[in-house]
């Protein structure tokens, strides 16, 4: 008999995709390989029980307010370097906990959706402590050194140019697997637009323009002006979707109250079901954040991409415009101008929505998961096989 799997998936809570991905993964699992028992762990709460809400509120206070340090530091840190290296072998975890959580799940497969989470089981591997065969998911449509290290079988990335970028790092080739990004299933399905509007009390053929910044609301209050700008006159149906941000949900209302504007605005937080509003959309308005801008691609939803923090938003907004599926617009007067433009130019959405069409890959689940369950650790490095093969010092 087969052994059973236990897959257990180690994720982590700066921003949502981690998560999302993790997720998709466990979803895809249960509906395409049932007998697996997949386990999603935070990795983050885990090993810091105490201390991962200060964390997680200070992560995104700094995203918030201070995007050039977190661009600089992103930059020093892309490539193997002095830097990088000393960042890596900055030691964030608790190995008892780590080897604690190892004993009870006993996996087969260590997934990790997270680079933190990553570096821990690399660790663990380096010392003996675990022979698990360990796979990483890229979460973004690029590279970063600190998703790089000598214990990690299997990559899997989102697409064909993050993995010749892996290549730089003298990752085997076969070892780097492009999958897509894992998405839940709801977003690789095809729905009735029409249908959707109804559902959702939307009127059928005006414009509608979805509004998101991710789980946390990042997208900033300079939106309002395009709203109450009287050059935008076509009507427009606007989604703002504020996730967990209440108080920029409570500011948008407050600004609303009583206000002139031609177009029809709906505000909600957090929803779950981003799916449908994606699929009744003619645009979405994001920042580009690799499982959210995985999402539309996969629903063929056009996006803008608006004001993308140097590091992989930056990198993601790249690759997007450059598939021809997004536009960027980096403040609140290109922002205008491009919506003016898209709204008055259907053709220019329509060759967005076929650019996404021709691009995704729309079952990165399924593949990822498939991927995972093939992993096998082909050997135990030793510290000098390490440092050799990566050509650093650990």
């Amino acid at each position: 008999m087969a052994k059973r799997e236990r897959i257990l998936i180690l994720t982590g809570s700066l921003g949502d995709g981690h998560n999302k991905a993790a997720q998709a993964i466990l979803e895809a699992a249960r509906f395409y390989n049932p007998e697996a028992e997949v386990k999603v762990v935070d990795f983050l709460e885990w090993t810091h029980p105490y201390l991962h809400s200060v964390g997680k509120y200070c992560y995104i206070q700094w995203m918030k307010n201070l995007p050039s340090v977190y661009g600089y530091l992103y930059s020093k840190t892309r490539d193997v370097n002095t830097f990088s290296n000393w960042f890596k072998r900055m030691k964030s975890f608790s190995t008892d906990r780590m080897v604690e959580l190892l004993d009870e799940i006993k996996p087969t497969k260590v997934v990790s959706t997270f680079p933190g989470a990553a570096a821990a089981m690399s660790y663990l591997k380096s010392n003996g402590l675990t022979a698990v065969p360990t796979v990483t998911v890229l979460t973004d449509y690029t590279d970063h050194s600190y998703w790089i290290h000598p214990g990690t079988d299997l990559y899997l990335v989102g697409a064909e140019h993050v993995k010749q970028k892996l290549l730089r790092y003298r990752i085997p080739e076969h070892r780097i697997v492009v999958t897509g990004i894992p998405i839940g299933l709801p977003f690789t399905l095809t729905y009735d637009r029409l249908m959707l509007r109804d559902k959702h009390h939307l009127d059928r053929m005006m414009p509608t323009i979805l509004v998101m910044g991710g789980g946390h609301g990042l997208i900033g209050k300079q939106l309002m002006s395009v709203l109450q700008d009287n050059e935008l006159t076509a009507p427009v149906q606007f989604i703002f979707v504020c996730g967990r941000n209440e108080k920029l949900k409570q500011w948008l209302e407050d600004e609303l109250k009583g206000a002139l504007i031609p177009h029809s605005v709906i505000i909600t937080g957090f929803v779950d079901h981003v799916h449908e509003l994606m699929a009744l959309s003619d645009l979405i308005v994001t920042k580009p954040g690799g499982l959210t801008v995985s999402e539309a691609l996969a629903l063929e939803l056009p996006m803008m991409l608006y004001k993308p923090i140097r590091g992989q938003e930056q990198d993601n907004a790249a690759y997007l415009v450059g598939l021809g599926a997004a536009m960027e617009a980096k403040n609140a007067a290109e922002l205008k101008r491009q919506l003016l433009q898209v709204i008055l130019d259907q053709s220019l959405l329509l060759n967005l929505k076929k650019n996404a069409r021709l691009s995704h890959l729309k079952e990165g689940a399924l593949h990822t998961l498939t991927a995972i369950l093939e992993t096998k650790s082909p050997y135990r490095m030793t510290r000098e096989k390490v440092q050799r093969t990566y050509a650093i010092n650990i």
